[in-house]
């Protein structure tokens, strides 16, 4: 058995991570080999990115929301082997994927956003400013045009892009920012022996207090009911 204790950031072969120093990685994520991740992006808890079979380029301003995950392959049945790159040009302002996303040898250009649980396959490029619904599957070479939001599985077009989503693109990329950097600092705290003992303490409160609910409604429903 081979065990590895985890590391947010890990070398793998002759390949390692550049990770902007204005950029927030939670302590949860793993980002490993050839991964750049640029200004003000934050890759949130869960996240995976495995860059050891090619390159991972996720530009500025983007976010990478909870249990997504972010890979590239060496080989394929097209024989067609191309990085995983969001933010076409790695400078300005994008906004990213939902949680728990899969993205896979894939381009998706700025201010493009990926909904939650999508998965985009090798060789799909998603243009700017267009959007993959939550859930979509959307195939290999898949071609999504700017503007426009697709669906399904497989993946097809559903509509225009509304001026409304539009505005929602710009101020998310906003609040995920600030967002990032409240969570960058409270993880640069340590958590001392006094806190730790009261969370320990409100932990065992509330475990107390709910076996004590679970006790009570089993002596409620051994109470034999009136005739």
């Amino acid at each position: 058995m081979m065990l590895s204790r985890h590391r947010t950031l890990m070398h793998v072969f002759d390949k390692a991570p550049n990770v902007d120093k204005e950029a927030f990685v939670a302590p949860s994520a793993s980002i490993t080999g050839d991964v750049h991740v640029g200004r003000g992006s934050s890759i949130w808890y869960g996240c995976v990115l495995r860059g050891d079979a090619n390159s991972i380029n996720v530009g500025a301003g983007t976010n990478i929301q909870d249990n997504s995950l972010l890979h590239v392959a060496k080989s394929n049945l097209s024989g067609k082997v191309l990085p995983t790159v969001i933010g076409d040009n790695g400078d300005g302002l994008e906004f990213g994927t939902g949680h728990s996303a899969v993205l896979h040898g894939c381009t998706v250009e700025d201010e493009a956003y990926i909904g939650t649980s999508a998965t985009v396959l090798d060789g799909a490029h998603v243009e700017k400013q267009a959007m993959v619904a939550s859930g979509a599957l959307v195939r290999q070479n898949t071609r999504i045009p700017s503007g426009e939001v697709w669906g399904g599985n497989p993946a097809r077009f559903l509509r225009k892009v509304t001026e409304e989503e539009r505005a929602f693109f710009s101020s998310s990329a906003v609040d995920y920012s600030k967002l990032a950097q409240a969570h960058a600092a409270e993880n640069t705290k340590n958590l001392d022996e006094t806190d730790f003992k009261k969370l320990v303490y409100k932990k065992n409160a509330r475990d107390a207090e709910y076996d004590t609910l679970l006790s009570d409604l089993s002596l409620s429903e051994n109470v034999p009911k009136a005739a």
